[in-house]
């Protein structure tokens, strides 16, 4: 996971690469913006979402960033519609009922990167319910048949603190 809370995840750094350049980036339950402000740096136009943006005030004039406030937990509607995204990141967030949407918003070609808390963290405190947990191979599970794994990953780490894990690069075929 990150080590702080502006810096962006190891994770999502190591796969960044794989967005195609120039690509458009789908930012989910962005927070922060930590990884808005990556991937902007990189040279993508980013989509953050969250249902709080306070935080991305800052990036409403870059004129390569869109911001949307959704709950995306409300029950209406995937907010991005049938959009797709060279990129689509998330972490630290799960909303089951989004994960088919999540994956089809990765464009021909494009990348998931998702890393978030997995069953077991609850020995380490939040979160432990198990609604923001994902179960073994969960992420696996979500990607079969749709996306082409290049990493997965579900274990115990250290750093920042110690918690279990899960988390996913998957691609996108042309």
């Amino acid at each position: 996971m990150s080590h702080g809370p502006s810096e962006a995840s190891a994770w999502v750094r190591r796969f960044a690469e794989r967005i195609p350049a120039g690509g458009p980036v789908l930012d989910l339950a962005a927070g922060g913006g930590r990884h808005t402000r990556l991937f902007l740096a990189l040279g993508h136009p980013v989509t953050a979402v969250d249902r709080d943006v306070a935080a991305l005030a800052d990036l409403r004039d870059n004129p390569a960033a869109t911001i949307l406030t959704a709950d995306l937990e409300s029950g209406r509607p995937w907010p991005l519609g049938d959009r797709r995204f060279g990129g689509v990141i998330v972490t630290n967030y799960l909303h089951r009922p989004l994960l088919p949407a999540i994956v089809a918003a990765v464009a021909p070609g494009g990348c998931l990167i998702y890393e978030t808390f997995a069953v077991g963290n609850e020995r380490f405190g939040k979160p432990s319910n198990p609604d923001f947990l994902l179960r073994p191979d969960e992420l696996l599970d979500a990607v079969r048949d749709k996306l082409t794994v290049i990493a997965y990953e579900n274990l115990q780490v250290a750093a920042p603190r110690p918690a279990v894990v899960q988390r996913i690069a998957a691609t996108s075929s042309w």
